[in-house]
């Protein structure tokens, strides 16, 4: 019984598109000799990020609060506490880049606060993700369809497909931090102008691809 011929082939695509949500980090510290003071602190300079960033209604896809913790401060080699320290860290998502870069400011203004971002990406069910695999197998059928044209062939059935995985290019962390105040100088933050960077998808799939018999003769494909 003879074979079925068949080809194996890769498909494969890459595509640079632009980011569609930006994420940073705010966290906010206090410190006091004493641990009420220091917690209260902790509270008041949390909930003042947490109005700030609300007042920025539907630009802010979403907030989440990261590490939180509180520890005492011991004197060196001794038991004693000297202070309580603590610190809390929220991760806003931002969708509109019009006002990503005056929000990181205003929070940097804050007293006692790091800001650290922005980083970019797509969302995990984009849009673009569907359109490079579908983009993948198209260049699969492509190619199955030239090899079989160079041998005097035609595809004639889909015999397997696996995807060899879809993966976006791994963010670059640009880290900004703010501690100084700038109303402090009796003037508003700068404007800070950002410019988003294309993320570059890739999605690859292998097929395999049922021929019928190839139009060979002794001197190459007939």
């Amino acid at each position: 019984m003879t074979e079925q011929p068949f080809v194996l082939v890769r498909g494969e695509v890459v595509r640079e598109v632009p980011p569609e949500i930006a994420r940073f980090s705010v966290t906010v510290a206090a410190r006091d000799r004493n641990r009420p003071a220091a917690l209260a602190r902790l509270a008041e300079r949390s909930a003042a990020v947490r109005a700030l960033i609300d007042g920025y209604g539907d630009a802010i896809e979403r907030r989440e609060t990261g590490d939180l913790w509180v520890r005492p401060e011991l004197k060196r080699s001794e038991e004693k506490v000297t202070g309580y320290a603590g610190s809390a860290t929220t991760t806003v998502t931002v969708a509109d880049f019009g006002v990503l870069g005056e929000l990181m400011l205003r929070l940097a203004d804050q007293d006692q606060t790091t800001v650290a971002g922005p980083w970019w990406s797509l969302r995990p069910d984009s849009q673009v993700h569907r359109d490079a695999r579908r983009a993948a197998v198209a260049e699969a059928i492509s190619r199955a369809r030239e090899y079989a044209d160079a041998l005097g062939a035609e595809v004639t059935a889909l015999l397997h497909l696996a995807d060899s995985g879809l993966t976006e290019q791994p963010l670059m962390m640009t880290r900004a931090a703010h501690t100084v105040g700038y109303g402090a100088a009796g003037g508003a933050p700068p404007e800070l102008e950002l410019d988003p960077r294309v993320q570059t998808v890739h999605a690859a799939v292998e097929a395999r691809f049922a021929i019928s018999p190839p139009r060979l003769t002794a001197g190459g494909v007939g």
